[in-house]
């Protein structure tokens, strides 16, 4: 691990891979380290955010790397299952950039095994790993100004689904009507870095 400074009040943990960020996440929060404020997992970093009047940095830059990490960052946890309608305005041409028919978009889609890298972009936006390797297009050259709240998409090696209404460059392959950002609920974000996640694939969807 290389641990970094990250302005006066933060430092930046690269790990060099998704598994390890997750177990240092993890492990940083179960410390309960005095002054630590709030820990942000990224796919290859953690970023470790401090009150510096209650922590020193140097002495946490040390603590860092010799933190025991679990060996489980909550895979054991139980799926979220996304149930999607496959009619998204991109499907087609998604097909098309892939040299896939829309139903094989469809069930490679639906078959993958995903796990949240990291929140980012907007509240409760899910980077989702796991996409199969063939879907991985390039997101749109002209983002659309809005994307309804559930709309499931891809773009690169990933798949989200977007948890409110916003402007977004991502191929949009469907959507569901599971709620995925809900301030009455603590967390508002259903899904959280490690979260593994399933979308579920009605039958009569696939032409």
């Amino acid at each position: 691990m290389e641990v970094r400074s990250a302005g006066d009040t933060a430092l930046l943990v690269e790990t060099g891979d998704l598994a390890t960020a997750h177990r240092l996440h993890a492990a940083v929060r179960a410390a309960r380290i005095p002054g630590v404020v709030d820990v942000v997992p990224g796919e290859r970093t953690v970023l470790v955010v401090t009150d510096p009047a209650r922590c020193d940095l140097a002495r946490l830059a040390a603590l860092l790397p010799t933190l025991p990490l679990p060996e489980s960052y909550g895979s054991d946890a139980a799926t979220v299952e996304i149930p999607v309608t496959y009619d998204g305005e991109d499907l087609d041409e998604v097909a098309s950039l892939t040299g896939l028919s829309r139903s094989e978009v469809i069930t490679r889609h639906a078959a993958g095994s995903y796990v949240v890298a990291y929140l980012g972009f907007a509240p409760g936006f899910a980077y989702l790993t796991g996409l199969d390797p063939v879907l991985h297009v390039a997101r749109r050259d002209t983002p659309r100004t809005a994307v309804p709240a559930g709309s499931v998409a891809i773009a690169g090696p990933y798949s989200s689904v977007y948890p409110a209404p916003s402007p977004g460059g991502w191929r949009l392959l469907g959507h569901t009507d599971l709620i995925l950002w809900d301030t009455h609920h603590d967390p508002p974000s259903l899904l959280q870095p490690g979260t593994q996640v399933r979308f579920i694939l009605p039958s009569e969807t696939i032409a």
